[in-house]
Parts: C-alpha cells; structure tokens; sequence
C-alpha cells in the first residue's frame, strides 16, 4: 500500500471514529432529554429532585463531551493529506521504527494490513509534541523508547 493509501485509510477511519462518537453522544443526550421529560412530581419530593439534578449534570458532561468531539471533528477538516512535507506537522504520516503515527486527531490505532502498528494522534498528545517538526533522521526520546523517523509522508 502506498503512503497516499495508507493516508486516505487512516483519515476515512478518524472521520469514521468521530462521526460514530458524535452519534453515540447524541443519542445518549436524547435518553436523558427523555428521562427529563418523561419525570414527573410525585411525592418522592427530594428524590426526585435528586434525579432531575443528576440527569442534568450528566446531560452537562455530554454536553462538553459532544464540543471535544465537534473540535475534532473541525481539526480533521484542516487535515490535508494530498501533499507531502519534510517536516511533521498536521496530515502527515510519520513512520518511524516502532510505528506509524498520522498526525490528525486522537483516534488510537488503526488496525490495517501493514507490517507496522499504525496510530492515529492529535498533535497535542506526548508523542504528537515530540513529532512535531521534526524531519526524517532525527530521534526522538519517549519514556524508554528511542524512536528514529524513517519516512514522513
């Protein structure tokens, strides 16, 4: 598989990672729309108000949850991955001696028919700051591991 392959698979599986983490979110934010609708006063008094307050904090967490997965979703969009650059930075695939690493969104690893592990990461993640810029030849440190850049594509 060649590298433009390898980038549109990888990018087709982040877009597919957000879209069904956007959809699951939704869904979830629906049931609690539901369980706080369907409430209604009985004589639980305290109890009940309990619950109320408790879907609300959990329709709240959905909430930030569903604007990180939209930020994502964003990010992806600016990822550009017909072009090719001697540094690493957004779109890039970085292969290196212990895996490849796509530098778009943290969507984990991507499981593919290739000899490499390959992972999808943000920018922002330990490894994606240590990626960053770097060029082919140069090694990066992280924890224990000394990782060379083979290729960036």
């Amino acid at each position: 598989m060649n590298n433009l392959d390898l980038k549109r698979r990888l990018h087709r599986f982040c877009e597919d990672f957000v879209r069904d983490r956007i959809s699951r979110i939704h869904s979830q934010i629906n049931e609690i729309q539901e369980a706080l609708s369907s409430e209604t006063k009985s004589s639980a008094g305290d109890k009940h108000e309990t619950g109320r307050a408790m879907l609300q904090l959990e329709r709240e967490k959905l909430g930030r949850q569903l604007s990180e997965a939209e930020d994502m979703q964003r990010v992806l969009k600016k990822v550009d991955i017909s072009t090719s650059r001697t540094a690493a930075t957004l779109g890039s695939l970085v292969k290196t001696t212990t895996a490849n690493y796509f530098l778009s969104i943290s969507a984990g690893e991507c499981k593919l028919d290739t000899p490499q592990k390959n992972y999808c990461i943000s920018l922002n993640t330990p490894i994606g700051i240590m990626l960053l810029g770097k060029n082919v030849g140069q090694t990066i440190h992280f924890g224990e591991e000394h990782i060379k850049i083979l290729e960036i594509a």
